[in-house]
């Protein structure tokens, strides 16, 4: 996998920003209409702001060839649904004037159109770090209503979304890259990477993918997308790589650069508590916690190696894999430590 689009620099940048723009228009907005880029990941978030009525969104401009239209409108239709059918707070999905909810702008100068999509914007803002064991079991109760609808949920013909199993993370699709190109990972880094790789295929493979262990989660349900403000329960943003996967991998994906934190245990434990209040989750399943936790942890060696264009790459670097080579022995040698 290349290195992604928005990863190429100012110049490409500026173009997206131009495409933020003229996208405005499609949504009615005034010439005096702002869009303030607020993050560059996946892809690039703006803030809109109205000054003529004090009205405030969220518009996102895609990536190239990462998500179909077809694609894009399930995942709207997903997080749509969670707030209509199981009272999960998602941000309502704003339409243009022609009532699209997914539109696509021309960019002049690059290599195709974008398409983009603009949210309502929601109070709040990412939970913090001060109270993060007793977030976790807000976050497993959340997470568990979120599965509980999604296996009951009917979704519209023509639903797709893609997969996160082992083949599209670390195997021959690896949708972010590969593990091996990412930062600092050569030499013994490399060996010890090899071997998580080949026990995290095998023991993924004797788990299974049955229908009570794999199917739709949000699959980046980490603090940074979550919204709180004050309400009993925070709100759920980013959808953008919602798809097929373990369930587990969500609790994977909230402790998504934290991995080594000294409380992650307790973090584990409060998740649990939080998940166990809503769904069972069999004690089979539970000791593979720490499998998925490393999965996700070599994905993200592999998504820091591809996107040198985020903020939190550029700071992690090479510090990252190392610190992932050392969870991986601890974990090879099974030294990690179990839920209580």
């Amino acid at each position: 996998m290349k290195v992604h689009d928005l990863s190429g620099g100012d110049a490409v940048l500026a173009r997206v920003d131009g495409v933020a723009r003229r996208a405005l228009h499609a949504y009615g907005l005034p010439p005096t209409a702002t869009a303030t880029l607020i993050n560059v990941s996946e892809n690039a978030t703006f803030r809109v702001d109205d000054p003529a009525t004090g009205d405030r969104a969220v518009l996102r401009v895609h990536r190239l060839d990462y998500h179909s239209e077809r694609a894009i409108h399930s995942e709207l239709d997903w997080l749509t649904a969670l707030r209509t059918d199981a009272g999960v707070r998602t941000p309502r999905v704003r339409t243009t004037l022609r009532g699209e909810r997914v539109v696509t702008i021309a960019d002049p100068d690059g290599p195709e159109p974008r398409r983009c999509v603009m949210f309502e914007f929601l109070p709040g803002s990412e939970p913090a770090e001060d109270g993060l064991v007793d977030h976790f079991e807000v976050l497993g109760a959340l997470t568990a209503r979120m599965h509980r609808h999604a296996r009951s949920w009917n979704a519209p013909e023509g639903f797709t979304r893609f997969r996160w199993d082992y083949g599209a993370a670390l195997g021959a699709e690896s949708r972010w890259g590969r593990w091996e190109g990412g930062a600092g990972v050569d030499g013994e880094a490399r060996a010890v990477l090899a071997r998580l790789d080949g026990e995290l295929r095998r023991r993924l493979r004797r788990y299974g993918a049955g229908p009570d262990r794999y199917g739709l989660i949000h699959a980046d349900l980490r603090l940074a997308n979550l919204l709180a403000d004050g309400s009993a329960e925070p709100a759920v943003i980013d959808f953008d790589d919602c798809g097929y996967g373990w369930r587990l991998y969500d609790l994977a994906a909230a402790l998504s650069f934290i991995e080594h934190h000294p409380r992650v245990p307790d973090m584990i434990d409060s998740w649990l508590r939080g998940y166990r209040a809503v769904l069972d989750l069999p004690a089979a399943d539970e000791e593979e916690i720490w499998t998925f936790i490393l999965f996700r942890r070599l994905l993200l060696v592999a998504w820091i190696g591809t996107h040198p264009g985020a903020a939190i790459a550029g700071a992690l670097g090479a510090g990252y894999t190392l610190g992932t080579c050392e969870l991986a022995e601890r974990y090879l040698r099974g030294r990690l430590p179990v839920p209580r």
